[in-house]
């Protein structure tokens, strides 16, 4: 976070050339922010703020917080989601006291979270997008920044455990269904099929999340 605050200011000249100065948060006002998505995390203990010999305010404090999001898991294992994630102001209006207003472009910050995010898990971090518009709530204007964030899913190991097995069942099953053996080995075989199917849907079913409205195409048929 970054602030000005023209009260705040002196000349470095008459304090021994000390242009900056480290503060603790309450020593001064700072803008409140609230995270709308956010469901529970951890506060930062990072609680200051430098001051610059002009007035201007700078604060680093980590979040970790766990968000909301809609997943639309339709096409598992070969998604894409986009969460958001918006911080708001509802203190203090945005047409006379706050405006909110990101220092980097959505270019810079797609950069950087490139860089912080792994590279080896789940999700792949492919876009990153930025809105600033004013929330009215009480005929009140208040400024929201949000950040559009979309993941692609990587789809090998799912391809590898259900997609493959369950279509080489289904070849079997067929196979069998229309080969020459007995009708006593192909019901055998056919209740095999039918157990091999309930254990992947099983897999399955612990596999998905369960906020989606529609279920994957893989697990309907």
């Amino acid at each position: 976070q970054e602030w000005q605050n023209p009260f705040a200011s002196w000349d470095p000249r008459d304090f021994c050339n000390i242009s900056e100065i480290v503060l603790p948060m309450d020593a001064y006002w700072s803008p409140p922010v609230f995270i709308m998505e956010r469901v529970n995390g951890q506060n930062p203990e990072l609680n200051y703020m430098v001051l610059m010999h002009n007035g201007s305010f700078n604060s680093t404090r980590p979040f970790q917080v766990t968000l909301t999001c809609s997943l639309i898991i339709l096409k598992f294992p070969f998604d894409t989601q986009t969460c958001n994630l918006s911080i708001a102001s509802f203190l203090y209006p945005a047409v006379t006291d706050v405006v909110m207003k990101t220092r980097r472009t959505p270019a810079e910050m797609m950069k950087d979270s490139q860089s912080f995010f792994l590279t080896d898990g789940e999700w792949k971090f492919t876009n990153l997008s930025i809105i600033e518009y004013a929330e009215v709530m009480d005929d009140k204007g208040f400024s929201v920044v949000t950040y559009m964030i979309s993941m692609e899913r990587r789809p090998t190991l799912y391809v590898l455990n259900l997609i493959l097995p369950t279509c080489a069942l289904y070849l079997l099953d067929m196979a069998v269904l229309f080969g020459p053996s007995s009708l006593e080995e192909k019901i055998n075989f056919q209740i095999a099929i039918i157990l091999g199917s309930s254990m992947l849907a099983v897999i399955l079913n612990n596999s998905l999340p369960t906020s989606s409205n529609k279920p994957p195409i893989i697990g309907t048929h």
